[in-house]
């Protein structure tokens, strides 16, 4: 599933070496970008990704049966659950065609190695594609004047889910403000219920979770100008902003009677049984934080806008909104590499790809309709994602921070930390918060 993708290290990353070209550019998409000329047709594109095997086999069967007989070329979607070696080997080897990569600092640690194409060089025009995709997520793969990732898919995070009938039932009513949040909070367990329904654990990567949490409180809390300076880390996780984010999650966490099974057993539920208990008769558990591709653990047979159903993350002091996604990398320049990028990302197949269940893919390109979605929940969701590209409604937008950090921060201490604060309790926090900003690496 998605949450697996976010786990690729970036030192990793960064040895990849392919042979570097550049382009003519070509297609509607283009804006007279010069460099070397563009390489022969070789009839194949490769398409190596750190999806599900299951994913990638349905992009396969989406692409067959979407351009396989108009194009020139075969496109091969490449799962590889040994992602990060295989990365290696091909990149010695000279093989890459292009890559999805989830983590936009992997994307300009590409960059950095001078390998990866710039998608100027490729032809594209960068005012087009922030007009497409956003300025915000299309700037998350600049280095150096110029960018290196094309947005391909996205999910959005800034969800909690509920057991609709038993919640309607209840007469409990959809809170808008974090206040109101907590007032139903209370209000479950005046009731004799449990509110939140919580699991951090992933195999090694558990803890993610737990840093969505705290990645939304801060959004909604200290906006996107210094969300970014904490992902930069030109503030410290020590920094009132971070620290206010962190108690926030804490308090929910810690408040007695909030947490199913309490804060200490978190990190050892597992984050796609925890919120199985929703659908328990009554209810175990009512209110579950979580993106969009969460439905796919639900119980089989439940149904959308009858047995759940999921509403924004509440305004704090302002509305924020966190996702992640993929950035596509282009190593080879030639016509099919660039045809595929501009279909791959382009409205058709996009909404293709929002119709089809098997994928549970939001697109970034705001162009792509709300009635593509195969469900109301990638529809609603759809909605606001796009609102947040364009910088409508005053939304803080911001992709996941531990996606962005370097791996030493993002995808460890920041998740071990979470899952230590959880252990520990409320007064480990400033020993924790110390301990994550100090494991920041130097360069």
């Amino acid at each position: 599933m998605h949450r697996l993708r976010f786990v690729v290290p970036f030192a990793v990353l960064v040895l990849i070496a392919a042979a570097c070209t550049s382009d003519e550019g070509g297609g509607g998409e283009t804006g007279g970008a010069s460099g070397p000329a563009q390489e022969e047709n070789t009839g194949t594109v490769n398409v190596l990704n750190a999806t599900s095997a299951d994913e990638s086999d349905v992009l396969q069967g989406l692409w067959d049966d979407t351009y396989g007989d108009q194009v020139d070329y075969q496109v091969e979607f490449e799962y590889s659950d040994q992602f990060e070696e295989q990365l290696q080997i091909r990149s010695q080897a000279g093989t890459l065609d292009t890559i999805l990569l989830p983590q936009p600092g992997a994307v300009t640690g590409q960059a950095a190695t001078g390998n990866a194409l710039s998608l100027e060089d490729l032809g594209y025009n960068i005012d087009d594609l922030n007009a497409t995709y956003g300025e915000y997520f299309v700037s998350l793969g600049e280095y150096q004047g110029e960018h290196y990732g094309l947005p391909t898919n996205s999910n959005w995070k800034s969800l909690i889910w509920y057991p609709k009938k038993a919640f309607d039932d209840a007469g409990y009513e959809i809170p808008e403000t974090w206040d109101e949040l907590m007032a139903l909070s209370d209000q479950i367990v005046a009731d004799g219920g449990t509110p939140w329904c919580v699991g951090f654990e992933s195999g090694t990567a558990t803890g993610w979770p737990a840093t969505d949490w705290v990645e939304d409180i801060m959004l909604a809390t200290a906006g996107q100008e210094k969300y970014t300076q904490w992902v930069n880390h030109e503030i410290p996780f020590t920094d009132p902003a971070v620290k206010n984010a962190v108690q926030m999650f804490g308090d929910v966490m810690f408040h007695p009677g909030y947490v199913l099974g309490g804060a200490d057993q978190t990190p050892s539920i597992a984050f796609g049984d925890a919120p199985l208990p929703m659908f328990d008769n009554p209810p175990g558990c009512w209110l579950h934080r979580q993106a969009t591709f969460i439905n796919a653990f639900f119980p089989k047979g439940t149904e959308y806008g009858v047995d759940y159903s999921a509403f924004p993350f509440p305004t704090i002091d302002q509305q924020g909104g966190l996702f992640a996604g993929e950035l596509a990398v282009a190593y080879r320049n030639s016509p099919e590499i660039k045809d595929f990028l501009d279909k791959f990302s382009g409205e058709e197949f996009q909404c293709a790809m929002g119709g089809d269940p098997g994928l549970s893919r939001l697109s970034p390109n705001v162009n792509v309709g709300q009635d593509c979605y195969a469900n109301p929940v990638l529809a609603d969701a759809s909605g606001l994602l796009a609102a947040a590209l364009k910088g409508e409604g005053g939304v803080q937008a911001g992709f996941d921070a531990s996606d962005q950090m370097p791996p030493e921060v993002g995808s460890g201490s920041f998740w071990t930390g979470m899952v230590q604060y959880m252990q520990e309790g409320p007064d480990s926090l400033d020993g924790i918060l110390q301990d994550i900003d100090d494991s920041w690496p130097a360069t």
